[in-house]
């Protein structure tokens, strides 16, 4: 079930009958359950198993985690000495801890399973020897697989360090799978969730109409926006060897939008469901392309997934509190795993170990700037802002290159043919005439219009700090829906962060 698509409208209405007619808050959270095993079923069905077996397997750890930390009543038993029961009290961390450890590990081969096991074997077979065919080991891992087991791990490492554990396994259940997050985030924490499950209320007229308008706006990103420049962008791609050095750099341009808009395309959508049903989802994107350094792009990138990096990778790596050596060690190990993360390709890793060196210059620039103060004065002058946005912008840009082409024969094509290479003339013809009957100096102003409104959007949302009231809202959702309904290029393309 495609969130664009006439089946969600009547699918999510339905739910909505149901899930607001029924007052008890089990009964919702039942209606919540039910419909995301059916919006998953309709994707997957045969991993649905799993996912329930998943579920219940965390909700058991986090009840294990979320023991009392005092064995029995020691603190009250006079016959219990202070040192026995510290004793008893530091058995039953260790235990905690074990406990703690199986959940990761279970969560982390389940991810390795499913996500980098099939390239492996694929790797060795295809090196050996006696490999007697070329048949690939091909597996499908399931939908939001990342996204589940990062969820998992936060819970039960959230659990351990003190927070209360689900003693209602529908309340945990209906975190877990609740539809409009599970296959493609954003990455929620489940104490978040779970007190909005307890003081659910009907939303009022300008929250609905707030719900209304991110699925609307999500669809004109994802449907108008991020297909069209898809096509270009799979075109291209998908003909190196005959594009010249400037469809490559248009290409790279495009795809940097493309991604960006289908991803924050499909959680504003998410995120417009879930006011629907009265539930707040963590927002995902902060204006991104107007970072002034690589440390701000991932503070309004995937802001959940960084938040996550940051909480249960490099603060308990040490964070920055151990020195300077230290922290570009640790900043490079948690984005090198932040590739991984995404797949099993070098070009990933590439792409993580090249975000963490840029990462690390940063840093390394903030301890210079601040013994220097003409240079710490010069990045807060209006000449050294503009420098540090172009200067970011291209390396976030470049990168692109190792996430859209994670074989790293195609991506080294590419970076070393962004300069001096003439183009295919059959190239042109294919794409720009037959496939987008635009020339190459029109997309590349339709490119820049839609970094213009992009740039006008940020202007007005986080500077100006204006934005549309909730009866304008109202306005344009029916003319957005239109424009998808007519305009959207046939044959959808899937979302790209499906793939992770």
């Amino acid at each position: 079930m495609n969130f664009i698509s006439f089946g969600y409208g009547l699918f999510l209405l339905c739910i909505l009958a149901i899930y607001w007619s029924v007052e008890q808050q089990k009964l919702r959270l039942w209606t919540l359950f039910i419909a995301s095993l059916i919006f998953y079923a309709s994707n997957q069905i045969y991993y649905l198993p799993l996912l329930l077996t998943l579920v219940f397997i965390n909700f058991r750890l986090g009840l294990a985690l979320g023991q009392n930390t005092s064995p029995g009543k020691h603190t009250l038993d006079w016959r219990i000495s202070n040192e026995q029961w510290q004793f008893a009290q530091a058995d039953w961390n260790r235990r905690r801890l074990k406990v703690l450890w199986l959940g990761i590990i279970l969560n982390i081969v389940l991810l390795f399973g499913f996500k980098y096991l099939p390239a492996l074997f694929n790797f060795f077979n295809s090196s050996s020897i006696n490999a007697g065919n070329d048949d690939a080991f091909k597996i499908i891992a399931p939908l939001g697989i990342s996204f589940f087991t990062f969820e998992c791990i936060a819970y039960l490492v959230d659990v351990y360090r003190g927070a209360p554990a689900s003693n209602q396994f529908i309340e945990f259940a209906s975190y877990k799978s609740f539809f409009t997050k599970l296959i493609s985030g954003p990455i929620t924490r489940y104490h978040n969730l779970a007190n909005q499950f307890n003081t659910l209320v009907f939303p009022s007229p300008d929250r609905i109409a707030e719900g209304l308008w991110l699925i609307a706006r999500g669809a004109v990103k994802k449907a108008l926006l991020a297909d069209h420049l898809g096509i270009f962008v799979d075109l291209s791609f998908s003909s190196l060897q005959r594009a010249g050095s400037v469809d490559l750099w248009l290409a790279t341009f495009a795809y940097g939008l493309q991604l960006y808009l289908d991803f924050s395309g499909y959680v504003d959508i998410a995120r417009g469901s879930a006011l629907l049903f009265g539930l707040v989802l963590p927002e995902n994107f902060n204006h991104p392309y107007f970072s002034t350094s690589i440390a701000d792009f991932w503070r309004r990138w995937h802001m959940t997934l960084g938040d996550w990096l940051r909480n249960y990778l490099y603060f308990p790596l040490g964070g920055s509190r151990k020195g300077l050596v230290r922290t570009c060690l640790n900043l490079m190990t948690v984005m090198v795993i932040a590739g991984i993360w995404h797949d099993a390709a070098l070009g990933w890793v590439i792409w993580g170990a090249y975000h963490g060196l840029a990462l690390v210059v940063h840093r390394l620039t903030d301890v210079i700037s601040d013994k220097f103060e003409p240079l710490e004065n010069f990045w807060q002058n209006p000449a050294g802002i503009i420098l540090a946005w172009l200067i970011t912008q291209l390396m976030v840009f470049s990168s692109w290159i190792w996430f859209r082409l994670p074989n790293v024969q195609d991506s080294w094509f590419v970076i070393t043919n962004l300069f001096g290479r003439s183009a295919d003339a059959q190239f042109a013809q294919k794409v720009y005439v037959e496939a987008l009957n635009i020339s190459q100096y029109q997309l590349a102003a339709l490119l820049i219009a839609i970094a213009s409104i992009m740039a006008i959007s940020y202007a007005l949302n986080n500077r100006l700090k204006l934005n549309l009231n909730w009866h304008l809202k109202l306005l344009f959702i029916p003319l957005c829906l239109w424009a998808v309904w007519v305009l959207a290029p046939e044959g959808r393309l899937p979302y790209i962060y499906f793939d992770f």
